[in-house]
């Protein structure tokens, strides 16, 4: 399991919002885990600068909000 970082904030669309350090390599529908390695969601997108990349969430949990401010894990 890799650190990532903090989840930032909802978006309208109830993607969860995520900024990655540049040493970061993930790839699109990897899955995205809690701190109890509880599956939370998957990636549905990478935007942003190259250096410091975002990536959206698709979330798999009933009240995605509780994770904002929270770290997650990926495989």
């Amino acid at each position: 399991m890799r650190r990532l970082n903090n989840i930032l904030h909802m978006a309208k669309n109830g993607k969860l919002i995520l900024r990655l350090n540049s040493d970061t390599n993930l790839k699109l529908g990897e899955r995205i885990f809690n701190s109890k390695l509880r599956e939370v969601g998957k990636i549905q997108d990478i935007f942003g600068p190259v250096n410091n990349p975002y990536i959206s969430i698709t979330p798999k949990i009933s009240d995605p909000l509780s994770l904002v401010g929270k770290v997650v894990y990926s495989e």
